[in-house]
C-alpha cells in the first residue's frame, strides 16, 4: 500500500473529518452526517479530534471541498494537533495530492479507511487474499510520487521506469491473487453443488448483530464485538430449528453504505454464500436512527453481487433497546416477513426459528417410499427426515409417506443393499417449484426473430 495509508502499529492517531456534501447525497438531511466515518475511525484505532463538513452542488476538481474549507480544516488541524485528515468521500488521487500539498499532513479518505480495518480484522489466508487485492487496486492508481517499491520478481524492462517496474509487479501480483481466489470460488461451488440442506444466509449492516444472532442460533462461538467489520469470514453452522428440520445457517460480511466497488468484488468469493442460499436472513439493528437507510446500503449490495429476488425474512434486531414500539410497528409494515427479536436476550428467536421453518418446508415435496423391511439402515435414514404421515406394513414391505427435500430422499433410498427392494414417487412437487413454473408461464413469450435477410 502506499505510504499515506494508515499505520496499525500507531493506534494513537488523531485525525479530523471532513466530508463534501453534493446535491442528492440523504447525509446532508441529517443532523450528523460524520457519525458512521466516526465510527469506522474508532474501530481504525484513530482518534477523533475534530469534524468539518461543507454542502455543494460539485465537487472542486482539485481538492473536492472548496479553498475556505481546506483553510479551515488546515486551521482545525494546527489547533488540535491532528496527524492527518479523513474525507467521508472517494477522493481521487490527485485530490489527495493536492489536499495533502496544502495541509502539509496525510489525507485518507473513507475507502483507504475501510481497507485499513479490513487489513486488521482478515484471519483466514482466503480473507487475507480478498484484502490484499482491494489494497493492491486501490493504490495501483496512487503510485506516482511514492516509489515504494512492492520487491519480488521480474527485472526492469528497457527504458522502464521505477514507477512503471512498480504498476507492473502490482498487476502481476493482483493477476496471481485473482486467480487464487477464483479456485477457492470454484471449491466452493463444488461444495454447494453437492448441499443436501436448506441453507439460510445472514446479511446485514454491519455491527447489526449478525454474529451475536449466530452465536445465539447455533452456538458457533463467533467473534463478536461493538464495532464494525468485527468479523470478515463466512462461518456455516447447523442450526435446528424444528424437531425433524436442521439448516445450514452462515454468517457473512457486513455491508455498509457506499461500500467499495473493489471490496465487494475482492470479496465476491466470501459472498458466495449468500448467491447460494435458499433464504436470506436480513438482521436490522432496529435501534438505530435511520434503520430504513441501512435496509438500502445491503439492498445496494445484494443487487450489485445479484442476489435480488431471493426470498427473505426480515429479523428487526435489538428490540430490547428501542423505546418507541410504534417505530417497530412501521418498520414491519416496510419490510418483508418482519419478526421482532433481541439476539442478546432471546427475544422473538423461536418465533424466527418457526418462520425459518415454514420456508424450508416449501423445498419439500411429498414422498411414497415402499421399502422392505429388512433395509434397517435405510429405513432409519427416511425416518429421520420428517414425521412421516402415514406407515404402512404389509407383509414384507413398509410404505412411508412424508415430506421431504427430494435429493435426501434419493440419498436415504440409496442406502439400501439390494435396489430391487425401495421403490419411491414423488406424489407432489415441492411448492417453490410449481409457483415458479407459474410464474415463468405467466412472462410473456419471447417475439420471434426475424428471418435473416438474403
Amino acid at each position: 500500500m502506499p505510504q499515506q495509508t494508515i499505520d496499525p502499529k500507531k493506534p494513537a492517531e488523531k485525525a479530523i473529518l471532513f466530508a463534501g456534501l453534493l446535491r442528492g447525497d440523504a447525509r446532508r438531511e441529517l443532523e450528523r452526517p460524520l457519525d458512521e466515518l466516526a465510527s469506522l475511525a474508532d474501530t481504525a484505532e484513530i482518534v477523533v479530534k475534530g469534524e468539518l463538513v461543507q454542502k455543494r452542488d460539485k465537487p472542486d476538481p482539485a481538492t473536492f471541498v472548496g479553498s475556505g474549507t481546506v483553510e479551515r480544516l488546515k486551521q482545525l488541524i494546527a489547533e488540535t494537533g491532528a496527524d492527518c485528515a479523513i474525507a467521508d468521500n472517494d477522493l481521487s488521487p490527485g485530490q489527495v495530492r493536492n489536499l495533502e500539498k496544502l495541509l502539509e499532513k496525510k489525507v485518507v479518505d473513507r475507502t483507504e479507511v475501510i481497507l485499513d480495518i479490513f487489513a486488521r480484522h482478515a484471519r483466514t489466508p482466503q480473507a487475507k487474499l480478498q484484502v490484499e487485492v482491494a489494497q493492491l487496486e486501490y493504490a495501483l492508481p496512487r503510485l506516482r510520487g511514492m516509489w515504494t517499491h512492492l520487491g519480488g520478481v521480474g527485472l526492469r524492462g528497457p527504458g522502464e521506469t521505477q514507477l512503471e517496474t512498480d504498476k507492473r509487479l502490482m498487476r502481476n501480483r493482483i493477476v496471481f491473487l485473482k486467480r487464487e481466489l477464483a479456485e477457492i470460488r470454484h471449491r466452493k461451488e463444488r461444495e454447494v453443488a453437492t448441499r443436501d440442506s436448506f441453507a439460510v444466509a445472514i446479511v446485514g449492516y454491519t455491527n447489526a448483530g449478525k454474529s451475536t444472532l449466530m452465536n445465539a442460533l447455533t452456538g458457533a462461538g463467533v467473534y463478536v464485538a461493538d464495532q464494525l467489520f468485527a468479523t470478515l469470514d463466512t462461518r456455516t453452522r447447523p442450526w435446528k430449528v424444528a424437531p425433524r428440520r436442521t439448516v445450514l445457517l452462515s454468517d457473512t460480511v457486513g455491508f455498509i453504505s457506499n461500500l467499495p466497488h473493489r471490496l465487494v468484488e475482492s470479496f465476491h468469493a466470501t459472498l458466495e454464500e449468500v448467491l447460494t442460499a435458499d433464504l436470506l436472513l436480513h438482521v436490522v439493528d432496529a435501534s438505530q436512527k435511520e434503520p430504513l437507510a441501512q435496509v438500502e446500503a445491503v439492498r445496494a449490495v445484494l443487487e450489485q453481487i445479484g442476489a435480488t429476488g431471493k426470498p427473505e425474512i426480515t429479523a428487526l434486531n435489538k428490540v430490547d433497546r428501542v423505546a418507541d414500539r410504534a417505530l417497530l410497528a412501521f418498520l414491519e409494515r416496510r419490510l418483508p416477513r418482519p419478526v421482532q427479536i433481541s439476539a442478546r436476550t432471546g427475544e422473538g428467536l423461536e418465533q424466527l426459528a418457526a418462520m425459518v421453518a415454514a420456508q424450508a418446508a416449501r423445498h419439500d415435496g411429498l414422498h411414497e417410499v415402499s421399502i422392505d423391511v429388512r433395509e434397517g439402515a435405510a429405513i432409519a435414514a427416511l425416518e429421520s427426515l420428517a414425521e412421516p404421515e402415514t406407515r404402512e406394513v404389509t407383509g414384507e414391505t413398509l410404505k412411508l409417506v412424508f415430506r421431504a427435500r427430494r435429493n435426501v430422499v434419493q440419498q436415504a433410498c440409496g442406502k439400501v443393499r439390494d435396489r430391487s427392494r425401495v421403490e419411491h414417487k414423488e406424489l407432489e412437487r415441492p411448492a417453490v417449484e410449481v409457483e415458479a413454473e407459474q410464474q415463468q408461464e405467466l412472462l410473456p413469450d419471447a417475439p420471434p426473430k426475424k428471418a435473416a435477410s438474403l
